[in-house]
């Protein structure tokens, strides 16, 4: 063929902030370095490489030489590298200033690592809008890959997507190129020789053409089955022969290559996308499986290609509508930005507020943001991750504010973006959130000194690949198949084990239930709800001393149509590593019992661990924290996690009945379908009924340690009530 067409190969390394060492060791010799080991040995191939600047950093640590390695094929201009946002952000989830900060932080890193120029970029999970554009181009970015898929949503079809296009968003210009997705779903699954034929196809249609394949390197051996056919069955070998073979037509180049070589195909202006995937996993689970219907009926239609291109899910942003969780930590991230902002206008030291800036930039990695085929918000160490690293920052924030003294303060704002008012409550040692019109719920508990958010929890939702589940299919595991067609189970009866939350699974709500449920019942969510006070708005009012601050809030409502007024409020004391909690019921029967219970989850403390257990007040273990637990007549119950030194303790003025259970849920993972410990609740439960006045009370203190031993709750319940 007289004018070669171009294939540029563009791989995306990626590992999550928090991820576990010894997953990304694995991921690294099944992937990482057989894939370059591999690749050096065929001089003449080009690839654009992009590596997560979590996992740039972890193989610095872990593997320097593999990054020499790298450094040694870059200036034998055999690898170019691509930069993007340091720890993989969603881009328009960010503040455009961080968006530029963490562009060009990575592009310097990557630079002085590699010595190269950086002009383009990886875009973390093609999730395009074009506002970005003088944002990126302002970071320095010439380039970037996007899918054909945002292509075609804009108009243009297969046969016009052979080069790279200009898009351009208030004067500023950027180049990008639309990625195959039928080389997505070819590479590395199908035979070479469909692969190679796909691009003879292309070069006799398009003489001179650019083909662009952009997708994740872990689909090289990290995702199931692909190392056995990668490596050990030789599919990379097979392909880069092939390559080899038919260069007289059929060229690899690198991205920079491409852009040199071949003028942009004309100008586009792309829509509001992200790869096909995405955009059918932010749509609600009953519109995804109508998504699903659609295209099952569909795909056989004698122009379902052309179609196909018209037909497309969700805005990616969704994700924080589908999950609170996500929205939770979103608005918590945001706030820190705005903090770190105004500190920067009143601080003059940099080396803290960069380092203030590299815990933000941390907490905007993406992965526990949103739920596809991968665990994202579903795993809970990503979500602590996340949590640990926006607490480390605002702990230097408060630090530039109140040095080492003790303090305490109590603010109103809009922190969650649902134009009501939540109130934060914090000290030294912690930061509470409340949402009043919602329950008044505690939606949010960071212990500073653990870096962790005790109400990083998760609510169980159904999911549209819940059908697979109860349909119970299983998949075979052969050579060729895709992750996204994987049905495979991680354990046995996952059918029985989907629940769902009618309410948010966070703390400081009230349930009233039949006198006779049972801890079975309100575990599975079988138990009727007899009273109309969760998720339902409370007054608030605040109190402020010089050392201490109370919320209290209060709802008149009903249980069985009685009417009943609860008073609640939450003190904080500065210095003090306790938030004292009070009840009072106003309205109550005297001649009835109404079965009352008080609903507290904690998270980050996983099950099944004999260093994680619940303890009485002798400091006895009363079984792991996924223990299922039907108490009676206790004052105190701890929860301890001697791995972290986190020591969670609750203790009460009245003698309680306490059920305790798990929360996990069924999601899906590159892996399969699992089960995940997601949290652990708390249940302290009475049968009230007004004295004289109709009234009814309780106190209870919630205190928070570190500590690797159980705390005596039995002296420590009767000290701390006294003083009260």
């Amino acid at each position: 063929m007289s004018h070669p067409i171009r294939l540029c190969l563009v791989l995306h390394n990626h590992q999550p902030i928090g991820n576990f060492g010894d997953v990304i060791e694995q991921a690294y010799q099944d992937s990482y370095l057989p894939f370059l080991d591999v690749l050096e040995e065929y001089d003449s191939l080009q690839i654009s490489l992009h590596t997560s600047g979590p996992l740039m950093l972890w193989l610095a640590e872990h593997h320097p030489e593999y990054v020499q390695r790298l450094r040694s094929l870059v200036a034998a201009k055999r690898i170019e590298i691509l930069g993007g946002p340091f720890y993989e952000p969603i881009l328009p989830m960010l503040p455009g200033r961080d968006r530029v900060g963490q562009i060009v932080n990575y592009g310097s890193y990557l630079s002085e690592t590699f010595s190269t120029t950086v002009q383009g970029m990886w875009m973390p999970e093609r999730v395009w809008e074009s506002a970005l554009t003088a944002d990126i181009v302002r970071s320095g970015i010439r380039y970037t890959v996007l899918d054909d898929f945002h292509f075609k949503a804009a108009g243009w079809n297969e046969e016009q997507l052979t080069g790279c296009f200009t898009t351009e968003e208030n004067g500023s210009v950027l180049r990008v190129f639309p990625g195959s997705e039928r080389l997505r779903y070819l590479i590395p699954f199908a035979p070479v020789h469909d692969v190679i034929e796909y691009c003879r196809q292309t070069a006799k249609k398009n003489p001179g053409a650019t083909l662009v394949f952009g997708d994740d390197g872990e689909k090289f051996g990290t995702w199931p089955d692909t190392k056995a056919h990668v490596y050990e069955r030789g599919w990379l070998r097979r392909f880069f022969d092939a390559l080899v073979e038919n260069q007289q037509w059929l060229q690899t180049r690198t991205l920079a290559s491409a852009v040199e070589q071949q003028p942009p195909i004309g100008k586009v202006y792309l829509p509001d996308c992200s790869y096909r995937e995405m955009t059918e996993w932010a749509l609600p689970a009953q519109q995804q499986e109508l998504y699903q219907e659609v295209v099952h009926d569909l795909v056989q239609h004698p122009k379902w290609d052309s179609i196909s291109q018209f037909l497309r899910g969700g805005n990616w942003r969704n994700f924080k509508v589908r999950y609170a969780e996500a929205n939770e930590m979103y608005a918590r991230m945001m706030e820190v930005s705005r903090n770190l902002e105004d500190a920067r206008h009143t601080s003059g030291d940099s080396e803290l507020l960069g380092r203030i800036e590299d815990h933000l930039y941390r907490g905007q990695c993406n992965c526990p943001y949103w739920h596809g085929a991968f665990g994202g918000i579903y795993l809970p160490h990503l979500r602590n991750a996340i949590y640990s690293e926006l607490i480390a920052a605002d702990n230097l924030l408060e630090y530039l504010e109140h040095g080492k003294a003790s303090w305490v303060a109590a603010t109103t704002e809009d922190y969650n973006f649902d134009l009501r008012p939540e109130v934060r409550l914090a000290n030294e040692h912690f930061a509470a959130y409340i949402a009043p019109s919602s329950g008044g719920m505690l939606y949010e508990l960071d212990v500073r000194a653990n870096q962790q958010n005790i109400l990083a929890t998760l609510q169980r939702r159904p999911e549209a690949y819940h059908r697979q589940v109860l349909q119970g299919n299983m998949a075979s595991e052969g050579e060729g198949g895709s992750i996204h067609d994987r049905v495979v189970f991680k354990q046995d009866g996952l059918d029985q084990r989907l629940q769902y939350d009618a309410f948010p699974r966070k703390s400081f709500l009230e349930h009233f239930y039949d006198n006779d449920v049972s801890c079975t019942a309100v575990a599975t969510g079988g138990a009727m709800e007899r009273g109309d006070f969760v998720a339902q708005p409370y007054e608030a009012k605040l109190r402020r001393a010089a050392t201490k601050v109370q919320l209290q809030l209060s709802r008149d409502g009903n249980a069985w149509g009685i009417p009943i007024r609860i008073t609640k409020a939450l003190t904080v004391e500065a210095g003090s590593t306790t938030i004292e909690v009070a009840y009072l019921l106003e309205g109550l029967p005297r001649d009835r019992q109404l079965h009352l219970a008080l609903e507290w989850n904690f998270s980050g403390m996983p099950a099944g661990a004999d260093d994680r257990f619940f303890y009485d007040a002798s400091g006895q273990s009363l079984g792991h924290l996924g223990t299922y637990l039907d108490l009676t007549n206790f004052s105190a119950i701890g929860l301890i996690d001697q791995w972290q030194g986190m020591d969670v303790s609750i203790g009460f003025n009245r003698p309680t009945a306490l059920w305790t259970f798990p929360v996990e849920t069924v999601s899906q993972s590159e892996a399969g379908f699992e089960l995940v410990h997601q949290s652990v609740c708390v249940m302290p439960h009475w049968l009230v009924q007004g004295d004289a006045e109709g009234k009814w009370t309780a106190q209870m203190q919630l205190a928070i340690k570190q500590g690797h031993q159980p705390s005596n709750l039995a002296e420590q319940v009767v000290q701390n009530f006294a003083m009260a």
